[in-house]
């Protein structure tokens, strides 16, 4: 069958208008990058001094004194009792954009989990970070986003909290969460992350980000279980826990080659293990199946034998 193929001046003419179309896309592309940049240099320059410190293994101040929902005076020991895990969940509550997304990500991650904040698995606090907001607000909020999640009794085990400036500050820089005021936006820059402390009040883990994929119920639970140092949760959460390690370049937790593979080789040993010992039962039990056959065919034997006798003794007899 013949092919057909272009002209060689129709081919040099398609291959000079693709040029310029390619040409003319990466010129465009060019002329559009100065004012991106610009825009992404005042998006970072808003961001200074907004970092995320993950200070894990670092211990909360437990004697701060906030105020509740309710106005009352509380220390943050309250709240930790050296076994539930607690998800420390920093925002502010007259926030604009980012916070309520926050709230609706951590709400939203909540409902997945069959668990319920003061339920016995975890406690979650949200604190606001400025200083200006009170229990009014703080009592606002947590009616709203406890109807939010829908689950019975969760209002008492989700904390919302305010305090003073040094107070914040001191919790703030135990965490490592900074974050400051944009004069021009009139709005608080500052990162997004749930922060899991252990019952003890120690900072074990930090999931970054306002919904899924980086916040997710599964990966609560998990990260509420690290937290527990297994005191939550049941026999998969820990086969979960050991054979996946958080991974904070994804901001997830990954597969761990080496204990998935220390967890086959146990495995394997404990099937081929129980394999063995089937057939060990099984022959046993076929050899004392034999020997009872043996020992009745002998006890058979032996029967027959002493009739025999007893009958000539008779026959002598008459």
């Amino acid at each position: 069958m013949n092919r057909r193929t272009l002209p060689a001046p129709l081919l040099a003419t398609a291959l000079r208008g693709l040029a310029a179309g390619v040409c003319g896309a990466l010129l465009l592309l060019g002329s559009a990058s100065p004012a991106h940049a610009q825009r992404s240099g005042k998006q970072i320059e808003q961001l200074e001094g907004t970092e995320l410190n993950q200070k894990l293994g670092a211990s909360i101040p437990q004697g701060l004194t906030f105020r509740n929902a309710q106005g009352e005076r509380v220390k943050l020991a309250r709240y930790f009792d050296g076994e539930t895990p607690v998800i420390l969940h920093m925002a502010y509550f007259s926030c604009p954009m980012l916070c309520p997304l926050m709230l609706q990500g951590l709400t939203d991650a909540m409902k997945d989990l069959s668990w319920t904040p003061g339920g016995g698995q975890f406690k979650v606090l949200t604190v606001s970070f400025n200083h200006r907001e009170g229990p009014k607000l703080a009592r606002k909020k947590k009616n709203t986003y406890v109807q939010k999640l829908g689950k019975k009794g969760a209002g008492a085990g989700w904390h919302f909290l305010t305090g003073d400036r040094e107070t914040i500050r001191k919790l703030t820089q135990a965490v490592g969460f900074n974050f400051r005021w944009v004069e021009k936006e009139q709005e608080f820059a500052h990162p997004a992350t749930a922060i899991f402390l252990s019952g003890k009040g120690t900072v074990a883990r930090y999931l970054l980000g306002i919904g899924p994929p980086d916040l997710t119920g599964g990966k609560m639970r998990t990260a509420l279980v690290e937290a527990s140092n297994g005191n939550v949760g049941n026999v998969l959460d820990q086969a979960v826990l050991y054979c996946f390690q958080y991974d904070p370049n994804s901001n997830s937790y990954t597969a761990s080659a080496f204990n998935l593979m220390r967890l086959g080789s146990a495995l394997t040993v404990i099937l081929l293990g129980g394999v063995l010992v089937f057939y060990w039962r099984r022959e046993q039990k076929k050899n004392r199946d034999e020997d009872l056959d043996t020992a009745a065919s002998s006890f058979g034997s032996d029967s027959h034998w002493n009739s025999s006798l007893e009958e000539e003794a008779r026959r002598k007899e008459t």
